[in-house]
């Protein structure tokens, strides 16, 4: 089956922060950096990223979708103006695929959230972004394990069996289930070096912050991409909508923690030798 593009659900999209949601990236800005957002998406966490630079830096968010990219540019230097009005002239958002990207040696800082994971060649994409970044700055990817997610107690047998379908419908499409595992020899084969990785799980506990609204992940992604997954026959839509139900119901009575398994994995590029003579 042929790689295609998947479509991001903006409501996911829209309550993530650079905070909470790239959580080390956060630690790696300053003022005055500049920084490349790939995948930007609705621009909420380019948003921060922009906060976090300050009015000296620069920061550019790309996609390929041109709807995300309209609420980005609506959405997110309002978010931004709320924030530091003076940061909004350094702010801005353009059409641009990571296969592809038209920036050579102009960021301290290039990353992707959640990205590499659609992508049937992340190796490329890891090029791409390497491309763009100045000599010794930083590549910052961020993504999922989905083959190491866990939910207790157990989910319902109905989610259990989307889960499967959705895990078959990424393979099918040649897109990596451990893209998290596999990111640091993505980084080393691209020539970056400093190599690190570290964990960012998202766990989400009956009682504690933000639970409700992780929960509800599932059912949006159900939406969102159930009826793909039924179009090329690996669900029928009478399970699809069983695992909607079920699992609705079992997060709000029985769901304990879910933890969704990630990793920020970050690499340098090597700063050029000067030459002699």
């Amino acid at each position: 089956m042929h790689a295609q593009s998947h479509q991001s659900d903006p409501r996911i999209l829209g309550r993530r922060t650079l905070q909470r949601d790239h959580r080390h990236l956060a630690t790696l800005l300053g003022p005055g950096l500049s920084v490349l957002d790939v995948g930007c998406g609705t621009g909420t966490i380019t948003a921060g990223i922009a906060e976090a630079v300050g009015p000296r830096g620069l920061v550019i968010g790309v996609d390929r979708d041109s709807g995300l990219l309209e609420i980005a540019r609506r959405e997110g230097l309002l978010e931004i103006a709320r924030r530091e009005h003076g940061a909004i002239a350094n702010l801005r958002f353009d059409a641009a695929d990571v296969s592809c990207l038209p920036f050579h040696s102009q960021f301290d800082v290039v990353t992707a959230a959640r990205v590499l994971q659609w992508i049937s060649d992340p190796g490329q994409a890891v090029m791409q972004m390497r491309e763009a970044c100045r000599p010794s700055g930083i590549v910052a990817v961020l993504d999922y394990n989905h083959e190491a997610n866990q939910w207790e107690p157990d989910p319902p047998a109905e989610f259990q069996e989307f889960y499967r379908a959705f895990l078959a419908w990424r393979a099918a499409h040649h897109w990596d289930n451990r893209m998290a595992d596999h990111l640091p020899e993505l980084l080393q084969r691209a020539g970056l070096i400093h190599i690190e990785s570290h964990v960012q799980d998202e766990v989400a506990v009956r009682g504690g912050p933000h639970f409700e609204e992780q929960a509800a992940l599932w059912p949006q992604v159900i939406d969102n991409i159930g009826g793909q997954l039924c179009g090329a026959g690996f669900l029928t839509e009478s399970r699809l909508r069983q695992a909607g139900q079920q699992y609705r119901v079992w997060a709000q009575t029985e769901l304990r923690k879910q933890t969704l398994n990630m990793r920020t994995v970050t690499g340098r590029l090597p700063t050029p030798r000067a030459r002699i003579g």
